[in-house]
């Protein structure tokens, strides 16, 4: 369940399923009303890879979703059309003309922002004609590692009361991340995140946060990480230890991380991964004079309804 995924072997396949995912992205980026923080234009991880969920367009709706099984790009509309094309060794340019044909045959409209965002010296999709690998299993071994960081980020967003985000993948930065909610305004981000509007950075960072989340490498980081941060970072947020020992807080990025590697060796990963996710929204909450007694709660089991508190009870 926690498949080993090393960086370097697929450095190059990676990268390019990074910017599929972002043609992808972009469909329903300009189909879906603004939702806040860029909710409404991320990725969700399902059976087989990763989907759009459904997005408004012309025959109803429309689904996108990369089955990173069995290697397809595939669409639905809720019309009965279908339509797929095969994941493998193309160029960028390829793609993008292959997705804006699928889109057409499934009754959809095929106008998207054609430049990547957050790379460096971003090439526009229609001329990125480079050939790109594609590593089959290095692929499907990602996606079942998604699985995991899923399971345990949908467990650890239960434990909240505020506002929280879902789960889900940004195919910007290409990270799966959750973040919760002080429910107090953040100071104006300074913006300056590589090809991306400083008025999306703002929006996105408009409210005090703690996020969490996994990315499997790049960005200065040649390994499969986890990270946790806070925005605005508390005074002494640098300086806390989290948990668990392998973990570290990293100057430069200004987060904390902890290595997927860790993670996957450890006895109970699971557990290793909460102690992580916990210790360091503890750490922003507590020196972030966060109320955690409105907003936190105990972590949900199946089955099982949360217990009401003495002041869940009074409120009502």
């Amino acid at each position: 369940m926690w498949p080993n995924i090393p960086y370097s072997p697929w450095r190059d396949t990676c990268s390019a399923l990074h910017l599929y995912t972002q043609v992808v992205g972009k469909y329903r980026l300009a189909r879906t009303p603004w939702v806040n923080h860029s909710w409404h234009a991320t990725l969700y991880v399902n059976a087989r890879g990763l989907t759009t969920g459904l997005v408004p367009d012309r025959p109803g709706g429309v689904e996108i979703a990369f089955d990173l099984v069995g290697h397809q790009l595939t669409g639905v509309a809720t019309d009965g059309r279908k339509a797929s094309f095969p994941l493998g060794p193309t160029s960028v340019a390829a793609f993008h003309t292959r997705f804006l044909d699928l889109i057409v045959t499934l009754g959809g409209t095929p106008v998207i922002h054609g430049r990547p965002n957050e790379v460096p010296d971003p090439v526009p999709f229609a001329e990125d004609h480079e050939p790109r690998p594609y590593e089959a299993e290095a692929v499907t071994r990602f996606f079942q590692a998604l699985v995991s960081v899923d399971r345990v980020l949908n467990r650890f967003r239960t434990g909240f009361m505020g506002k929280v985000s879902p789960v889900h993948l940004f195919w910007g930065s290409f990270d799966l991340a959750v973040t919760r909610f002080s429910g107090r305004t953040a100071p104006l981000h300074p913006g300056g995140v590589p090809a991306l509007p400083d008025t999306v950075t703002r929006e996105a960072y408009s409210h005090e946060v703690s996020s969490a989340g996994f990315w499997p490498g790049g960005a200065g980081v040649d390994e499969p990480m986890f990270y946790s941060y806070a925005y605005p970072a508390p005074p002494g947020f640098k300086s806390v230890k989290g948990q668990p020992d392998a973990a570290r807080f990293d100057q430069i990025l200004g987060e904390f991380l902890l290595p997927y590697e860790a993670v996957r060796r450890a006895a109970d990963p699971d557990l290793m991964l909460m102690s992580f996710l916990e210790s360091t929204y503890s750490a922003a909450a507590d020196l972030g004079r966060w109320d955690r007694a409105t907003l936190d709660c105990v972590t949900g089991v199946p089955r099982r309804p949360r217990p009401l508190e003495r002041q869940d009870v009074l409120k009502h």
